[in-house]
């Protein structure tokens, strides 16, 4: 049921993204009376799971889902449809129109996501509003999870102050900032130090996988989960309490009440522990790993607040006010791509390690509906399409642009020859890379 609901969001999104992509050319198209012969959702190739011819143009859905087209005469597009270009241009093909035409008929797609995305956005800060834990409210500093953190030079207590120069306002921001920079600034007893992020971090971070869960965290108190059977601490302790003390010595967080246990290896020793409204000492063992036989209760952001420990940010936006919010986001959607794009590129970080196909798309929905995060991640979905598809590689909408623009400044158009190779290329480009990112998600599935 899980992966069924997964996948389900996952077609949804993508099917409304493509639809709404190649709807960005159809319109443009039929606006400067450019025949338009296809619309399709997914490749139709050898049949179609429905088709329908309604005026001069056959829409329908294919049956591999690897995307959507429109088919536009007089094109060299997927369809490869070469014969056509030998015959003489026909007015209403999208080789007789005017460059600046051309040019706004290849941006239609691009710029539909964009504006989708930046769409989305705004309504969801404007529904939904902010909620989330300052960086600034984590007065004592980041919890350190495992020895990735530490190959950042990281150490619990350190205050994360800046990444790349730019000032940290959310917590959950940090592990993709560290993903996206190149040095960041901590506050460590009182001192401000300055470290480089290691440039095979990202591989470091791919290699330990998504399981292992995020490699910092604000600290938590030490709220016992529940009690071993085999515990010999099982009648001193109980779910749900909270200890504040162990041999006399004050507990606020649970890393240092791991330093102090380990003091007390082997031994019997004292802790004080909050259970409802009362404070209670009692006498517990300690084993020789300076453990006591419990789990620790992972507290909800919200529990920490009303305990004191942390102030989260609740923002709540009017439409007006949302609109530069839904802006913000975008941007830092768009920008924050980016930067992992040119990481990817660069061999020595590792981070094509990371690179996924439709398998690790389709597993960032979550297995329960949620309105907002299917939406959220949709916008995110189509600001990172808009910006793919602009990117100057014959098959893609960006290819066709730069030629376009190439025709425009010099007044040469390319020849349909050369632009029938290009297209070729074009194609076996992203069929590499379409083979290499799935390729990696199936390696993750064997791992």
């Amino acid at each position: 049921m899980e992966i069924f609901i997964k996948a389900s969001q996952f077609i949804l999104s993508l099917s409304l993204l493509i639809v709404l992509h190649e709807l960005g050319h159809f319109i443009p198209a039929k606006l400067f009376k450019t025949k338009v012969e296809k619309f399709y959702l997914f490749f139709d190739y050898k049949f179609s799971l429905f088709k329908k011819k309604i005026g001069e143009t056959v829409y329908g859905i294919g049956w591999i889902p690897l995307g959507g087209y429109v088919k536009i005469s007089g094109m060299i597009d997927e369809s490869m449809d070469t014969e056509q270009m030998k015959e003489e241009p026909k007015p209403w093909e999208f080789r007789s129109k005017p460059a600046w035409q051309r040019l706004i008929i290849m941006l239609g797609g691009v710029f539909v996501n964009f504006v989708l995305g930046i769409l989305i956005y705004i309504c969801l800060m404007w529904a939904y509003g902010e909620k989330y834990l300052p960086n600034d409210s984590v007065k004592d500093g980041i919890w350190v999870q495992d020895e990735l953190a530490s190959t950042l030079g990281l150490e619990t207590g350190d205050k994360v102050l800046s990444v790349d120069g730019e000032k940290i306002e959310k917590f959950g921001q940090l592990p993709v900032e560290f993903i996206n920079g190149n040095s960041f600034v901590i506050e460590r007893n009182g001192a401000q130090i300055e470290k480089e992020i290691p440039v095979n971090f990202i591989s470091k971070l791919v290699d330990r996988g998504k399981e292992a869960g995020s490699f910092i965290l604000p600290r938590y108190p030490f709220v016992v989960a529940g009690v071993a059977e085999d515990s010999p601490n099982n009648k001193a302790l109980q779910s749900k309490d909270f200890i504040t003390a162990i041999g006399g010595e004050k507990v606020t967080y649970f890393d240092e009440a791991k330093v102090l246990l380990a003091k007390h290896k082997n031994t019997t020793t004292t802790v004080t522990v909050k259970r409802g409204e009362e404070l209670k000492d009692v006498t517990v063992q300690v084993n020789e790993e300076g453990k006591l036989g419990v789990g620790l209760m992972m507290l909800k952001l919200g529990d920490l607040e009303k305990l004191g420990y942390y102030k989260l940010a609740d923002k709540s936006y009017s439409f007006i006010e949302a609109i530069p919010a839904g802006l913000d986001k975008s941007w830092s959607t768009l920008t924050g791509y980016v930067k992992q794009l040119k990481k990817i590129f660069n061999p020595s970080t590792g981070a094509y390690k990371g690179l996924g196909g439709f398998i690790s798309i389709g597993s960032i929905f979550p297995s329960e509906w949620s309105a907002y995060s299917f939406w959220s991640i949709t916008a995110f979905l189509s600001i990172m399409l808009g910006f793919m598809n602009l990117l100057p590689i014959p098959a893609l909408d960006g290819g066709h642009v730069v030629f376009t623009l190439w025709e425009m400044i010099t007044g040469k158009k390319p020849s349909d020859k050369f632009l029938e190779y290009a297209q070729l290329a074009g194609f076996v480009i992203l069929l590499a890379l379409l083979l290499f990112a799935n390729g990696n998600d199936v390696v993750k599935l064997f791992k």
